[in-house]
């Protein structure tokens, strides 16, 4: 679960993080209330969970209440990367001097939880990465006691942070890190940490991402998860229980397993196609979750043609037909081509069950994708 920024911000502020103050708004006059509760200058910011908001128009500084209306009417309503703002956050704006990067997150090739610091922050962390790793200072964390107050030490002076605030990048550092392990987080991150002229930090911004899986650990985590959905597609994925990515391509992608729907892509990809989503049904899917599959994938505006890539193991493939069935029965017009490729466990009674009024069947599934993606190329011609 991906939480929105001014939420983030909310664990982090009550963790003692300093964060800057805000309210959140979703009209020019809740902004413009808020702006003069907070005091000018503020930032209006787009509360969509994508990055590169401020070079895609949705941060905007405001120094008086003309400017602040003018950054609402500018910000609300507005179609950043494809997500719709419908809430803005008015927060007071930081006099800084340097930005600063600290996130942490776990290192799947070592094992264990790495906790990173950087001075390039305000910018993409992942091209820093790839362009300069050795900008980024990173210490692996045993879990089993946590990161010691020598290795944020560490960390902050292999970044090279200056003295005067390494103290307070250690604290903050060392928060962060008990916030992403109390709180089961997946990620945690500030990017940037702005430093004052002062010589105070401040999070201006506010990442972090929760393992669905121990919410029912974090009540008060669960109970943001609703409005920490972007958009109807992602709300409608949390109430079928589903992980749906959404791409960039227009060829939709269902399968039953994580490996098999990364292979879809990959074949997607190679003729020529691009991926629209990540789809993983699960295994030992039934008829209703192949239905409200397929309702997702119709639901996404990007799909002009649908792929099925079912693999029968715990899966069966007559109860997957059954499902494409009844969903797609369901409607006077089939909305996008569905291509479906079965194997595996009841895979045959499958191929018998399917409607071939409804869907187009394939027997391999390299036939399937390539037939799925000639499909999308038709609509968008």
């Amino acid at each position: 679960m991906k939480l929105h920024e001014y939420q983030a911000k909310s664990v982090f502020a009550e963790a003692g993080i300093p964060t800057p103050g805000s309210e959140l708004a979703e009209s020019a006059e809740e902004v413009v209330s808020a702006a003069e509760t907070i005091g000018y200058p503020v930032a209006v910011k787009a509360q969509v969970q994508v990055g590169g908001r401020g070079k895609a128009g949705g941060i905007l500084l405001a120094e008086d209440e003309d400017e602040a209306r003018e950054a609402a009417d500018s910000i609300l309503g507005m179609d950043l990367k494809g997500y719709t703002v419908e809430h803005v956050l008015v927060e007071e704006a930081v006099d800084f001097t340097d930005e600063l990067y600290v996130g942490v997150t776990m290192d799947r090739g070592a094992g264990r939880p790495v906790a990173m610091v950087s001075r390039k922050g305000g910018v993409n962390i992942e091209e820093v990465a790839e362009e300069d790793p050795d900008a980024i200072a990173r210490e692996h964390v045993d879990p089993s006691f946590g990161l010691h107050p020598y290795q944020a030490r560490r960390a902050i002076y292999d970044a090279g942070i200056d003295r005067e605030i390494a103290g307070d990048v250690s604290s903050v550092l060392t928060t962060l890190y008990d916030l992403w392990d109390e709180k089961d987080a997946s990620d945690a991150e500030i990017n940037p940490l702005m430093v004052t002229g002062e010589g105070e930090v401040i999070a201006a911004d506010a990442v972090m991402n929760i393992d669905e899986d121990a919410l029912f650990r974090q009540p008060d985590l669960a109970e943001m998860e609703e409005d920490s959905y972007t958009d109807d597609l992602e709300r409608k994925a949390g109430e079928y229980g589903f992980d749906y990515v959404r791409l960039e391509g227009n060829v939709g992608i269902i399968g039953n397993g994580a490996g098999l729907v990364m292979t879809t892509l990959d074949l997607v990809d190679y003729y020529g196609g691009e991926p629209a989503n990540f789809l993983d049904v699960g295994g030992g899917a039934k008829a209703e979750r192949i239905t409200n599959a397929l309702d997702m994938v119709f639901s996404d505006e990007n799909v002009e043609s649908v792929v099925f890539n079912i693999f029968g193991g715990i899966t069966r493939g007559d109860e997957v037909a059954k499902g494409i069935n009844d969903a797609l029965s369901e409607f006077d017009e089939i909305p996008k081509p569905v291509v479906v490729r079965l194997a595996g466990t009841n895979a045959e009674e499958g191929m018998e069950i399917l409607n071939a009024d409804l869907v187009q069947v394939e027997e391999t599934l390299e036939e399937a994708v390539q037939r799925a993606v000639e499909n999308a190329q038709e609509a968008g011609a």
